[in-house]
């Protein structure tokens, strides 16, 4: 009996060694820094709410949440290759999912992080990409009042994950 437990806890040592060394290496290939993990909305982690800015009316899920001792850091991963320049639509993207970090967790990021599939950028958030960020979600608000917000996709997967699509004209089947 004795000989069993010790092949049992040498057998859990060597697997716990193993997941170590394994998530050391996913971290590395991914180009994440280390950090608790505090959110998640990837693929098959989803049921987590999503965060909410109400004065700004504005509602998301960024993909990851890591706590580092910088702060709460959102992280949006792309499954694409990386451009040479990160998409200023991607930038955006990352800069609404730090003033929902700001708003919702009370916390400001310095940063956030764009995760392509073969490299990550970092990316300030600066007091001048948050006043951008507004300028942009002001003038997408007066567009919506006004009814000129237009569809500008032909994906009807989008379209059904969008937050508009039972008052959108435009929703492709």
């Amino acid at each position: 009996m004795g000989s069993w437990l010790l092949l049992l806890g040498v057998g859990l040592g060597l697997l716990s060694a193993m997941l170590a060394l394994l998530s050391v290496w996913l971290r590395r290939s991914t180009g994440l820094p280390a950090g608790p993990v505090v959110y998640t909305d990837l693929p098959g982690e989803r049921g987590r709410p999503p965060l909410r800015a109400p004065r700004y009316r504005l509602i998301g899920r960024p993909d990851l949440l890591l706590y580092r001792d910088e702060g709460v850091i959102p992280v949006e991963v792309k499954g694409s290759p990386a451009p040479e320049r990160p998409h200023p639509s991607h930038v955006l993207q990352l800069m609404a999912y730090c003033l929902l970090v700001e708003e919702a967790l009370g916390v400001r990021p310095p940063y956030g992080l764009l995760r392509y599939r073969d490299r990550t950028f970092v990316l300030e958030y600066t007091e001048a990409q948050r006043e951008a960020l507004l300028q942009v979600l002001e003038a997408m608000q007066q567009n919506l009042t006004r009814g000129e917000a237009h569809r500008q996709h032909r994906s009807a997967a989008r379209c059904r994950a969008c937050g508009f699509r039972e008052i959108c004209e435009e929703a492709l089947g």
